[in-house]
């Protein structure tokens, strides 16, 4: 074969420090819309970013010239200087170190689209670890729960 024909939509989930609500207006917008020109710049085309006060969800598509880890890195090095410039009280502004990115099937990718668009409204009744929690268990990860919370 001559050419490298790829499409892999990936959903990435990564939270704040400890958790740590600190991603709040006016920021959150323009915190998404940086987080998708970083994944742009990485020739990963972004499908949407949404999340809550405590983390994050890219859906986007891998580039086939980028490791996922190194997409990773690279958006949460950008994004956490980015922050950290936006605001006094955001000078201690950390990501977690971990990660989750599930693959997503193309048949599946409105569906994922439309729970990271209704994040808000989805934690008025679940918080993050047990939304971590449930993806974790659907996509049947094996976990250490002492090691997937910092």
């Amino acid at each position: 074969m001559g050419q490298s024909l790829v499409k892999n939509y990936v959903h990435i989930v990564f939270s704040t420090k400890h958790r740590e609500e600190l991603i709040y207006p006016p920021y959150e917008q323009e915190l998404h819309a940086y987080l998708g020109g970083v994944c742009k710049e990485l020739d990963c085309a972004v499908l949407i970013v949404g999340g809550y006060t405590d983390h994050v969800h890219i859906l986007c598509m891998l580039s086939k010239k980028m490791a996922l880890m190194t997409l990773v890195q690279k958006v949460k090095a950008h994004s956490s200087k980015w922050m950290k410039t936006k605001d006094k009280r955001l000078e201690n502004f950390f990501w977690q170190d971990g990660y989750g990115a599930f693959s997503v099937n193309p048949s599946e990718v409105d569906v994922v689209v439309n729970y990271i668009k209704n994040q808000h409204e989805h934690h008025s009744k679940k918080d993050f670890k047990k939304e971590y929690r449930a993806f974790l268990k659907k996509y049947e990860v094996e976990y250490d729960e002492q090691y997937v919370w910092d």
